[in-house]
């Protein structure tokens, strides 16, 4: 059973990719989410979960959301993370995570996918992105043999950058960067309520015909990424960059 968080659509095509591979059930924790629901759920194949990398981790969200879903059967779990460059030490904290709560940890493997946090990052023009998401379509592949074979995903070597990273600097990146207080629609918006829609865990509203964010954040993009107009903005960082988004939730 494949599981997948996404905001502008990277982990959900790498999850896409690997279920077809493997030809198993696929589901979405941002609808899970949504509906503020963890789930139960039984599988007789392995549990996979692919998300996108939040600071050299995964994202807190969904750590939250595993610790609370009940899995019965296969407890086998290998977690697949999008990154637009390094995952540091995300291994250690994944599987730490699988130890508080029953499961078997199977290894961590990142996948190279567009950078799209606007936030702090430019995403790549069009041709690049596809460059870059056709280079990932054969990972998506080996990652999926070894699922289906019962094989660990590949250690990845660690540094003790990596360890820092993953760690300390990943507490202070969260209270320090993630907050919603930057984001904010112009006059491009015609309140069509996407970005409310496509919001995983219901922080905006639409209020007199524009978008509110309501202080639980989590930095997804997706309200950027989706936005029709491109009307969202995050403070002056966003402004001017492309915005990425490959599939339909």
């Amino acid at each position: 059973m494949v599981f997948y968080f996404s905001g502008t659509g990277n982990s959900q095509f790498v999850a896409k990719e690997i279920s077809e591979h493997i030809q198993d059930e696929i589901v979405s924790i941002n609808r899970l989410l949504k509906k503020n629901e963890a789930g139960e759920f039984r599988s007789e194949t392995p549990l996979v979960f692919v998300t996108p990398t939040y600071a050299w981790r995964i994202p807190k969200i969904v750590e939250k959301w595993l610790s609370k879903a009940k899995f019965h059967g296969n407890k086998n779990a290998y977690f697949t993370l999008t990154c637009g460059d390094s995952v540091g030490d995300a291994a250690f904290h994944a599987k730490k995570l699988c130890e508080e709560n029953g499961l078997i940890f199977r290894g961590l493997a990142p996948v190279i996918m567009p950078e799209n946090y606007l936030a702090l990052f430019s995403t790549p023009e069009k041709d690049e992105c596809q460059k870059i998401v056709e280079k990932a379509k054969p990972l998506a592949e080996v990652l999926a043999r070894l699922i289906e074979k019962g094989e660990d995903f590949p250690a990845q070597s660690i540094s003790i950058k990596d360890k820092v990273l993953s760690g300390i600097i990943n507490d202070i990146y969260y209270p320090l960067i993630v907050k919603d207080k930057g984001f904010y629609a112009n006059d491009k918006c015609i309140s069509c309520g996407e970005c409310e829609e496509v919001c995983p865990i219901n922080n905006i509203k639409i209020v007199s015909e524009k978008p509110k964010w309501h202080g639980d954040c989590t930095h997804c993009m997706a309200c950027i990424a989706r936005c029709p107009t491109e009307a969202i903005e995050y403070k002056k960082a966003s402004k001017g960059r492309r915005r990425h988004y490959i599939m339909e939730d």
